[in-house]
């Protein structure tokens, strides 16, 4: 090869990886990998912004509803009209005035009256746990994904570092220029699969907190709002 051949193959190189031409370069089995790892960030992507959303509606909503709660002359015509909405909190109040009701066509609500405030606590914080856990019900996706992600992208480098190999053996030459190739469509699998992590490993835990934010609040007002009621309770 004389050198105006080594000029024109150095020209006509890449100058810079492209990221698809690594994709439509791979082996079949690195190309279902690398697939299925977009699919998993697009579909991460997707929960980031409409939990995000979600969790910023449901604490103002929250918040609104508290305000207006203490404020309000007549709790239980309050809570029917709002637990009918997406307000946990309200769904909250709704369980204990539900269970107050029960309670009170037994004897008047005269009797046992520890065990009626137990019941009216047991009944809240049950509810608030229910809210809570379904709240964070789309995170599990999140922590699978964050978890698996970057593995299944090893397995999809492992896979094309091997094919590299097997090409060495076919081609008898072992040169870097037969096995650079795989070799990065290989590693670009791994990026992927960390691509797809990050993000999740990070709105996981930032969903996380809020959620368990958001259950500790409502776990507040449902404490507050059966010290309202117990207060009640000693007036019958």
């Amino acid at each position: 090869m004389n050198a105006l051949s080594i000029l024109t193959v150095a020209a006509e190189a890449p100058t810079r990886l492209n990221p698809l031409d690594l994709f439509m370069d791979a082996d079949i089995v690195v190309q279902a990998v690398m697939a299925g790892l977009i699919l998993a960030s697009i579909w991460v992507w997707m929960i980031i912004i409409s939990f995000s959303l979600r969790l910023a509606g449901v604490k103002k909503r929250c918040a609104d509803f508290e305000n207006e709660f203490w404020k309000a002359d007549d709790f239980d015509a309050l809570v029917k009209e709002r637990s009918k909405k997406n307000i946990p909190s309200a769904r909250v109040a709704a369980a204990g005035m539900s269970e107050w009701r029960r309670s009170m066509k037994v004897n008047g609500g005269k009797s046992d009256r520890d065990g009626m405030r137990q019941r009216l606590a047991g009944a809240m914080e049950s509810q608030v746990a229910q809210e809570a856990d379904t709240l964070a019900d789309r995170l599990n996706f999140l922590a699978t994904t964050g978890s698996v992600a970057p593995f299944v992208g090893l397995f999809g480098t492992v896979w094309g570092i091997m094919n590299s190999f097997f090409q060495i053996g076919v081609q008898e030459n072992s040169s870097l220029a037969v096995v650079a190739p795989g070799i990065s469509e290989a590693l670009f699998a791994t990026a992927i699969g960390l691509f797809a992590a990050i993000p999740a490993v990070i709105a996981y835990n930032r969903f996380s907190h809020g959620v368990n934010s958001l259950e500790a609040k409502m776990q507040r007002f449902a404490d507050r709002f059966h010290a309202s009621l117990s207060r009640e309770l000693e007036r019958q």
